[in-house]
């Protein structure tokens, strides 16, 4: 098994699946905590539009979805605390909008959108370096920025009402938030793709809750979940040759299930 590991795509691999795990871990806590699960789908699959944009401009769709990803991220936050309009019902417009304008581009780019299906539905086993360079440094701010605003980040997402109260940019946090998320969903899209986001982003997280109670201990189990689930799917999907973000996901949800015998069994510590 380990003679794999020489291979640099595998390496690559494993670097990857780390590094979506504590992306994953840390921000699919607050998504889980705040129920905030279909926004984070609005935003991701928004984003598609800027991965069109991407193969339009000839250049990296990483690093085009990544204006479009949080320029999605902000309005879904403003749309949805300053206008009427519901919540859902907002969400599934920016949805479709995104959508639409990603298979346009697509569309108006000359010859074939080389390596598409990876996009939409990820492959971990093909992420370049370039693209590892990218997703450490989102890692490192969404790290920095959980640090330095953790304590307004559990005040906002357990009790919104009494920390606009006591004084907190609740909406300038909210929305910063929201940002996190999108950065979080562009670490994501070269291991699972944008259409299997959400479940890397909430099984972990929601998988850790039933551990703890603890902001920061369900972080850090939901890393640790994250992880294995993670290589358990990409050596998988290896072995058995077949889609790796798919693999990767279905391990997940076979984890979270075989939790269902204990979960009656006062699972949670302090």
């Amino acid at each position: 098994m380990l003679d794999i590991l020489q291979f640099t795509f595998m390496q690559n691999a494993i670097v990857a699946g780390l590094l979506a795990s504590i992306a994953c871990g840390i921000i699919g806590v607050y998504v889980v905590v705040r129920k905030i699960v279909f926004i984070s789908g609005g935003i991701a699959h928004a984003s598609f539009g800027g991965i069109g944009l991407g193969y339009y401009l000839g250049m990296n769709p990483l690093f085009s979805v990544l204006p479009f990803s949080l320029l999605s991220a902000l309005v879904i936050g403003l749309v949805n605390r300053r206008t009427n309009i519901a919540e859902d019902t907002a969400i599934g417009i920016l949805w479709s909008v995104g959508m639409a304008l990603g298979v346009l581009f697509i569309g108006l780019t000359p010859g074939y959108a080389p390596d598409l299906m990876t996009y939409l539905f990820g492959n971990i086993l093909t992420v370049p370096i370039n693209d590892l360079y990218l997703m450490i440094v989102i890692d490192i701010l969404i790290i920095a920025s959980v640090y330095l605003l953790y304590k307004e980040f559990m005040a906002i997402s357990f009790d919104e009402e009494f920390a606009q109260v006591s004084g907190l940019p609740v909406e300038k946090l909210s929305l910063y938030m929201l940002c996190l998320i999108a950065l979080t969903i562009i670490v994501m899209i070269r291991v699972v793709g944008l259409i299997l986001v959400i479940a890397l982003l909430t099984i972990p997280a929601s998988l850790s809750r039933e551990f703890t109670d603890r902001l920061d201990r369900m972080m850090m189990l939901a890393v640790i979940f994250g992880t294995v689930f993670t290589f358990t799917g990409l050596f998988l999907s290896y072995y058995l040759d077949v889609p790796s973000g798919a693999t990767i996901i279905l391990t997940m949800a076979a984890g979270y299930m075989l939790h269902f015998p204990f979960k009656g069994k006062n699972m949670k510590t302090a």
